[in-house]
C-alpha cells in the first residue's frame, strides 16, 4: 500500500513536470519562432535615405561600365565619382554635358542633367565644378477631396565644387563642397499639420587616388590605379519645420582598375567598385498583440527586438553602420554593392564599354548589364550608355543617356593651326 502510494505521487509529480517543461518549450519555441520570423525579413530593411538622386550615376561613361569610376582614368565627370582623380588629368580642361531619361517607359518628362568641368591650375592641382539637376516633370497636386491645385514641377539639384591637389607623383586628394535642394511638394501641402517646405543641406565629399605604371608583360605597359571616396557627409535634411530630419545617402566607394596599353592604338581597362551606405541599418521592432503595428516603450519609443536605434547623429551613425545590421556580418555583407566594368580604346578615337551592377536581393535587388560605346571627334566627344536589367525592372532600363564631352586642348592647337 505505501508503495503503491509512493508510486502514485512519482508518477503525479513526473507528469506535472512534463506539463511545466512542456509550457516552457512551447513559450521558448513561439518566441523563437517570432524571432527567427522577423530575423528573415530582410526585404524589410532596405536601407533608405533622403535624396537619392545624388547617388544616381549622371554621365554615360560610368553608366556604361555598371556604374564603376572611383579609380577609373580621370575624365571631366570624375567630380561624382572621384574628385581626386582631377589632379591627374591629362588636359589643361575639360566640361561634359549629360543627360539621362528617367522612367521612360512610362512617362517622359523626367530626367536627370549633369554639366561637370574642371580646369588644371598647374602640375600639381586643379579645381572642379558640377551640377546636378533632377526634374520630376508635371505634377498635378490636389486637396484632401481631390481638388486640383494646379500643375507643378518639383525638381532637386545639387551644386557641386572641389579642390585636387597631388600629394607626390603617384598619390592626390580632393575635398569637395556640395549644397542641395530638393523642392518637392513646392510648399503645396502640410505634413502632421505643418506646412512642408524644400528641403537644404550642404555636404562633402572627401576622395584619394593612387596610379603607378606598370609592366604586365613583355611589351605591354599598364596603369594600376586605387582610388576611395565618400561622399554626401554631410547635415540631415528636412522638409516640414518640425525635428524630424532624415539622412543624406553618405555612401563610401572604393576601387581599383587596371590600364594595359597593348600597343600603339589599343588600350584595355579592367575596373571594380565596391559601395556601402554609412546610414544606419533599420532595426526589427517588437510588433504587438495584434501584430500589425511596433510596440512601444515606457519612454514612447518603438521596442527594438534586434538591431540599433537608427535615431543618431551624423558621424554615430556612420560608425554604426558598419556593424549594427540585425542579422550581423552577413547582412552587413549583403549591404555592400559592386560594380565591374571594363572599357576599349581604338586609337583614342573609339571606344566599346560593357559592364555590370548587383545589390543583394534582401537590399533592393538592383542587378543589371551595362553597355555602351565612345566616339571623339576633333574637339568633342559623345559616348552612349544602355542599361539591361537582370531582375527586377529599373527606371533607366530601355533608354539611351549620352555625355558630350569638349576637349579644350584640341580646340586651343586647332586655332594655334588656323591661319592668320
Amino acid at each position: 500500500m505505501e508503495f503503491t502510494m509512493k508510486k502514485k505521487l512519482f508518477i503525479v509529480l513526473f507528469i506535472n513536470i512534463l506539463l511545466i517543461n512542456n509550457i516552457f518549450a512551447q513559450t521558448s519555441t513561439t518566441f523563437n519562432n517570432l524571432v527567427n520570423k522577423l530575423l528573415g525579413q530582410d526585404d524589410g530593411r532596405v536601407i533608405t535615405t533622403a535624396v537619392p538622386f545624388l547617388l544616381i550615376s549622371p554621365d554615360a561613361r560610368a553608366g556604361a561600365m555598371g556604374d564603376a569610376g572611383v579609380a577609373s582614368t580621370p575624365d571631366a565627370a570624375s567630380m561624382h565619382w572621384n574628385p581626386a582623380k582631377y589632379a591627374f588629368a591629362e588636359k589643361d580642361m575639360g566640361i561634359s554635358v549629360s543627360y539621362s531619361p528617367w522612367l521612360r517607359e512610362l512617362v517622359n518628362d523626367i530626367n536627370l542633367a549633369y554639366l561637370s568641368g574642371y580646369k588644371r591650375i598647374d602640375n600639381m592641382s586643379a579645381i572642379g565644378a558640377s551640377l546636378l539637376f533632377f526634374s520630376l516633370g508635371d505634377i498635378t497636386f490636389t486637396d484632401n477631396i481631390g481638388n486640383s491645385l494646379g500643375n507643378y514641377r518639383p525638381s532637386e539639384f545639387a551644386v557641386d565644387i572641389t579642390y585636387s591637389r597631388k600629394f607626390s607623383k603617384s598619390f592626390s586628394g580632393a575635398v569637395a563642397g556640395r549644397y542641395i535642394n530638393s523642392n518637392l511638394t513646392l510648399g503645396q501641402y502640410t505634413s502632421g499639420g505643418q506646412e512642408t517646405h524644400a528641403g537644404q543641406s550642404v555636404a562633402a565629399d572627401v576622395g584619394v587616388y593612387y596610379q603607378k605604371n606598370v609592366k604586365i608583360d613583355k611589351g605591354v605597359k599598364g596603369l594600376l590605379a586605387f582610388g576611395a571616396n565618400i561622399s554626401n557627409l554631410g547635415a540631415k535634411i528636412s522638409y516640414t519645420s518640425t525635428t524630424q530630419r532624415d539622412f543624406l545617402p553618405t555612401n563610401l566607394r572604393i576601387g581599383s582598375s587596371l590600364t594595359m596599353y597593348l600597343d600603339e592604338y589599343n588600350k584595355l581597362m579592367f575596373m571594380v567598385d565596391l559601395n556601402k551606405l554609412l546610414v544606419p541599418t533599420p532595426p526589427i521592432y517588437m510588433p504587438n498583440k495584434a501584430g500589425n503595428q511596433d510596440s512601444i516603450g515606457h519612454d514612447g519609443s518603438k521596442i527594438i527586438l534586434a538591431g540599433m536605434d537608427p535615431n543618431v547623429g551624423i558621424v554615430s551613425g556612420m560608425f554604426q553602420s558598419f556593424y549594427d545590421a540585425p542579422q550581423g556580418l552577413k547582412e552587413e555583407l549583403r549591404e555592400v554593392t559592386y560594380s565591374v566594368g571594363c572599357e576599349y580604346w581604338y586609337d583614342n578615337q573609339f571606344a566599346i564599354r560593357a559592364g555590370y551592377f548587383h545589390e543583394s536581393m534582401y537590399k533592393g535587388n538592383r542587378q543589371f548589364l551595362t553597355l555602351g560605346a565612345g566616339l571623339k571627334y576633333n574637339v568633342f566627344g559623345l559616348d552612349f550608355a544602355y542599361l539591361i536589367p537582370t531582375e527586377q525592372r529599373n527606371p533607366l532600363q530601355n533608354t539611351l543617356r549620352f555625355t558630350l564631352t569638349f576637349d579644350f586642348d584640341a580646340f586651343n592647337s586647332q586655332n594655334e593651326k588656323a591661319p592668320k
